[in-house]
C-alpha cells in the first residue's frame, strides 16, 4: 500500500537518537537527556488550581469551540496589548489552536494551493518545512544565517513570482538568532510589496536573556495587512502539554484557519482554557521565574562547554543552545556525532541535519534539566571529549 504524502517526508532522524536513548535506559544507563525541546517545570500552581476547580463543573465537560471562547482570545488581546501595545480585536483578529503546530500545519493547508511556493529558513523548526509539503505546496528553503543576508536572500526569492507565504520565527529554533525591530519592519515592507503572507511563530516570546525583548511583528505598522503571529504558553508558562496556541492577525487569514478547524475539532477541553486565561493575566511574575530558570542553566551549560574547550555562544532568546561541532569531530556529521555522544558521554543531544541542511555541522541542546544534571553533562562530554581527541585528531 503505498501513501504518496509520505514519500515528500524523510525520515525522522530525531528517532535515530531517540532510539539509542530508549535503548541505553533499558539497559540501566543514566541518559541525559538534552534532545527534545520539551518543557520540565512544573506549570505555575494558580493555573493548575483553576482547571482542578473548571473541571468539576459539569458545563465544562462539553463540545466547546474550535476558535477559542470568548474569554481566551480576549485573554490574548490583552496580553499583546500589555506587551506590545498592539491592539486585536479578540472576535476577529484571534483563534485559539491546539497548540502552535496544529494551528501552523492546518493554516498552511488552508492558505496554499498545490504548487504555490513557501520561504522557510533553513534551518528551521521541522514543522515550519513538512507543513508546506503535507499542503502540497513548493517548499523554498532560503539559508539563514545572520538575520540581514536572510532579509537579502528572501528579497530576491520575492523578485520572481508565484511566492504565497513566509514563514519563519524568531527568537529562532533551532539557531537561536535574535532579531530587532528593523528586520520585521523590512520584512513587512517586502510581503507588501510582492504580495505575499507573513507567518511568523512567536513560541520564545518570553524566554529571552541579558537585557535583550524580543519584538512581535505584529508592532509594525501595516503588518495586519499581510501577517499572522503565533503564540503558544507551552514555553513561557510552562504548559506544553496542556496544548494551547493562538493565532493572532490578518483577519481574513485567521477566518480561513477558523474555517478549516470548524470541520477539523470542536477546540480545547473547555477547563483548559479557562485555566490558560488565568496563565495570561495573573501569572506574569510566574514567567519571570521560569526565565530565570532557563537563564541559569544556559550558563552552565555554555560555560561548561567553554571550559571543555568547547567554544559555544550564549544565546540571548529561546531555550536551545546551537553548538558547532567540535573541529575535530567535523568529518562525523551532525547525526554520527549525536550517536558518539550519547555512547561516549550519556548525554542526549538533537542533530542539525534534522532541522534542514544547513543544520548539518551543529548540534542543538535543550536547557531541560536541572543544573545539576546539565553539570553532570558537561562532565561526562569534557571527559568524552578528551579521550577522544587524539583519535579524531
Amino acid at each position: 500500500m503505498k501513501f504518496h504524502i509520505f514519500d515528500k517526508l524523510p525520515p525522522y532522524v530525531f528517532n535515530v537518537i531517540n532510539n539509542m536513548k530508549i535503548e541505553a535506559r533499558r539497559r540501566g544507563e543514566d541518559i541525559i537527556d538534552l534532545g527534545m525541546g520539551n518543557p520540565d517545570l512544573p506549570t505555575p500552581q494558580p493555573i493548575v488550581d483553576k482547571l482542578i476547580e473548571a473541571a468539576q463543573n459539569p458545563r465544562n465537560h462539553r463540545y466547546s469551540s474550535s476558535r477559542g471562547i470568548f474569554k481566551l482570545r480576549e485573554a490574548l488581546a490583552d496580553w499583546y496589548a500589555r506587551n506590545f501595545a498592539v491592539s486585536l480585536d479578540p472576535e476577529r483578529e484571534v483563534i485559539a489552536t491546539i497548540g502552535v503546530k496544529e494551528g501552523l500545519g492546518h493554516l498552511v493547508q488552508a492558505l496554499l494551493d498545490r504548487g504555490e511556493k513557501a520561504l522557510v529558513p533553513d534551518p528551521c523548526y521541522p514543522i515550519h518545512a513538512y507543513s508546506v509539503l503535507m499542503a502540497g505546496g513548493n517548499l523554498v528553503r532560503v539559508p539563514l544565517g545572520e538575520p540581514r543576508d536572510f532579509l537579502q536572500r528572501v528579497r530576491r526569492r520575492l523578485s520572481g513570482n508565484g511566492v504565497k507565504i513566509v514563514l519563519f520565527s524568531f527568537p529562532h529554533n533551532p539557531t537561536t538568532r535574535c532579531v530587532d525591530p528593523e528586520f520585521f519592519e523590512e520584512m513587512v515592507h517586502l510581503a507588501r510589496s510582492h504580495g505575499a503572507l507573513i507567518v511568523h511563530d512567536f513560541a520564545y516570546a518570553d524566554l529571552v536573556f541579558d537585557g535583550y525583548r524580543a519584538p512581535s511583528i505584529l508592532q509594525v505598522p501595516g503588518a495586519r495587512e499581510v501577517c499572522v503571529e503565533f503564540f503558544s504558553l507551552s514555553k513561557s508558562y510552562s504548559m506544553p502539554g496542556w496544548r494551547v496556541g493562538f493565532c493572532a492577525g490578518n483577519a481574513q487569514i485567521v477566518a480561513a484557519l477558523a474555517r478549516l478547524k470548524s470541520y477539523m475539532d470542536y477546540g480545547i477541553f473547555q477547563p483548559i482554557q479557562i485555566a490558560s486565561i488565568i496563565a495570561l493575566r495573573e501569572c506574569g511574575a510566574g514567567v519571570s521565574t521560569i526565565v530565570e530558570t532557563y537563564r541559569r542553566r544556559r550558563d552552565v551549560l555554555v560555560e561548561g562547554l567553554q571550559r571543555a574547550g568547547w567554544p559555544v555562544e550564549k544565546p540571548r532568546g529561546s531555550m536551545f543552545v546551537w553548538a558547532p561541532i567540535p573541529e575535530a569531530f567535523g568529518s562525523l556529521g551532525s547525526l554520527k556525532f549525536c550517536q558518539w555522544l550519547l555512547e561516549s558521554s550519556r548525554v542526549a543531544a538533537s542533530p542539525g541535519i534534522g532541522f534542514g541542511p544547513a543544520g548539518e555541522g551543529f548540534v542543538r541542546f535543550a536547557l531541560v534539566e536541572n543544573e545539576q544534571r546539565i553539570r553532570q553533562a558537561v562532565s561526562g562530554i569534557r571527559r568524552a571529549l578528551r579521550a577522544q581527541q587524539p583519535l579524531a585528531g
